[in-house]
């Protein structure tokens, strides 16, 4: 009995030693910054815009500023918008506005949003990195640049 309990034992030391790790590894983000830049200046050319860029990546294009208040980063703002791939697929929209904390939404909205005034609209091109990244989001695929037009509807 004692040399079984000792071999057991023996046994399962060998086995916590063995150089065969299988602990899971967690994902690796993947950084889409050129790329995206690459995604987004092709679409500029392929529809004929003209954007102004931030120094994070974020490119706008001011169709009206708007002559009413201009929010920061932590206002709340009511917008109505299309969320839409290069592609043109929508994957979200509010037409009679979203009333939102720009401190509660992703990177490209808090910076973006702040560039226009109460009436104005345009269209944000926000790469992933300003967005959710190179993860899979909510039906929004992992380094997707995302394009909003948007209209600022109020600073409540």
């Amino acid at each position: 009995m004692k040399y079984l309990v000792l071999l057991f034992l023996a046994t399962t030391m060998v086995s916590c030693l063995s150089s065969d790790d299988k602990t899971p590894t967690a994902v690796e983000a993947i950084d889409y910054t050129a790329i995206n830049e690459e995604e987004i200046n092709a679409y500029l050319v392929a529809n004929e815009l003209e954007s102004q860029t931030t120094a994070t990546g974020l490119h706008y294009i001011i169709e009206n500023q708007g002559d009413g208040a201009q929010p920061t980063a932590t206002s709340n703002v009511t917008v109505a918008y299309r969320g839409h791939f290069l592609d043109g697929t929508v994957f979200d929209q509010s037409t009679e506005g979203l009333s939102i904390g720009l401190d509660q939404v992703i990177a490209g909205w808090t910076e973006g949003i702040p560039l226009f005034s109460e009436g104005g609209n345009g269209v944000l091109l926000i790469p992933s990195h300003l967005a959710y990244g190179s993860f899979d989001f909510n039906g929004i695929p992992g380094g997707s640049v995302l394009v909003f037009d948007i209209e600022l509807i109020s600073v409540n």
